[in-house]
């Protein structure tokens, strides 16, 4: 049984800042607007009255990420020009044997440099150090800033995946003043390793969003889960295993006598518009079942028009324009807010969740199974570890024949088991947690597992 921590009055705001690289982290920032003060996030690289020369830097780094990022799926040469350009620089050693790991890499020394000597982050700084509210980051650069620039208040950074690399801890970790929210207990076992002491180390999970949590209650995830969970078990075959504690939870369980009602599927691009053509894959395959209005289709382009349009002319190919809005959505927002505030609101009516093991694994926690893309990144490869150790995540099969092993998981229940499996062992309430930590409130918090 899951335990979480208060909910009561909220006394202390923060400033939450983030970067506009990929969705990840500012995924993380949006999961906790309740506690941003004036109820925005802060974007580092792209804020009104940035200096010119601070975006240049920025942007030189985010446009690689991006660039790269998607020339990986290219034959022959994306795997090399990925892994010399990205992937070494945010490589993860292995966990085994245990060791020191404190000693600063060249990605924290090349970060530094940007610091010391280009001023990155400095007019932020200085500027929120005029009103100082405790700090949250949720990329490593600007944490490391308000440390070296003397920002008064508190500063602290939240990880953004499973496990995570050198790159994250502070050039001198002992010494250092900022604190850590881990999103799992590898995290907490890692920056321990790399010199962080225990009591800079919060374990309080992934912030996800409030609005697809519902507080202590659970009065959010517990309706969905149960609709979710009707809908991924028509044979009953998870249930008949699993009625007592399904009961036991919820006060009722699923209906003895199944419904016939569609599987709803969102498939979500990263921030960098890779892997858009499994979406296309898993589109035509589907195809008789769209038609038919057994399957509904969320095709997730984020705030890239290109991305959308992309989506628009493989469904027009496929001959299923007459689906649009019916059981085909295409979701492309204008700005990023809109589109975590679309994404989380359509994961309310979403059955499984198919997208690469980014920060969006950790959604697992509200009872989405997760149908894993191939990895873009070294983080990635361990944010797929901890799914299949959660057992809320399986890799995909080929997308061609999506209409094929999609519904034998189905109707095997294995869907919902990995639904029930992720609600059961991810953990929810990370938002909670961190605003419970910046107000100074006690929690009653569970011990979180550590995944490995």
């Amino acid at each position: 049984m899951k335990t979480h921590s208060h909910e009561g009055s909220q006394k202390q705001k923060a400033y939450v800042v983030a970067v506009n690289m990929g969705y990840g982290h500012e995924r993380a920032a949006h999961g906790l607007l309740d506690l941003a003060e004036g109820g925005e996030y802060i974007i580092a690289n792209d804020y009104p009255g940035i200096p010119e020369t601070e975006r240049a830097a920025w942007n030189g780094g985010r446009k690689l990420y991006e660039v790269v990022s998607r020339v990986k799926s290219l034959p022959l040469v994306g795997e090399p020009l990925f892994s010399v350009f990205l992937d070494r620089q945010q490589e993860i050693e292995p966990f085994y044997p245990k060791r020191d790991l404190s000693k600063p890499t060249i990605q924290v020394r090349q970060t530094y440099f940007m610091i010391e000597k280009l001023g990155l982050c400095r007019h932020l700084i200085k500027k929120l150090s005029k009103n100082p509210l405790p700090l949250i980051a949720t990329f490593f650069t600007i944490a490391f800033a308000a440390e070296y620039y003397n920002y008064p208040g508190e500063i602290y950074l939240v990880v953004c995946d499973a496990d995570m690399s050198r790159a994250w801890v502070s050039r001198d970790p002992k010494n250092s003043r900022i604190k850590y929210f881990a999103p799992t207990g590898r995290v907490v076992e890692r920056l321990k390793r790399y010199g962080v002491p225990a009591k800079n180390i919060f374990h309080t999970g992934f912030p996800l969003p409030k609005s697809n949590v519902g507080g202590a209650s659970m009065s959010i995830i517990n309706p969905d889960l149960l609709e979710r969970l009707d809908r991924l078990d028509p044979n009953r075959i998870f249930f008949n295993k699993y009625h007592k504690t399904l009961r036991d939870h919820f006060g009722v369980a699923l209906s003895s006598t199944p419904g016939h009602k569609p599987i709803r599927i969102t498939f979500a691009v990263g921030g960098a518009g890779a892997q858009k053509e499994i979406g296309e894959d898993v589109l035509l395959s589907l195809k008789k079942h769209l038609k038919k209005g057994d399957v509904v289709l969320n095709l997730v382009a984020g705030n890239r028009p290109e991305i959308a349009d992309f989506f628009i002319d493989a469904i027009q190919r496929a001959g299923l324009q007459g689906q649009i809005e019916k059981s085909i959505h295409v979701l492309q927002t204008n700005t990023r807010l809109e589109y975590f505030n679309l994404f989380d609101a359509t994961l309310r009516n979403t059955d499984v969740l198919w997208t690469k093991p980014s920060e969006l694994s950790f959604f697992c926690g509200i009872g989405l199974p997760i149908i894993m893309a191939p990895t873009v990144g070294s983080q990635e490869e361990f944010n797929k570890r901890w799914l299949l150790q959660v057992g809320a995540g399986v890799k995909q099969n080929n997308p061609k024949y999506t209409d094929e092993w999609l519904f034998d998981w189905v109707v095997s229940g294995g869907l919902a088991r990995l639904a029930w499996n992720g609600f059961v062992e991810a953990p929810t309430h990370g938002a909670y947690r961190i605003e419970d930590v910046i107000n100074r409130r006690l929690s009653e918090l569970e011990v979180l597992p550590m995944i490995i």
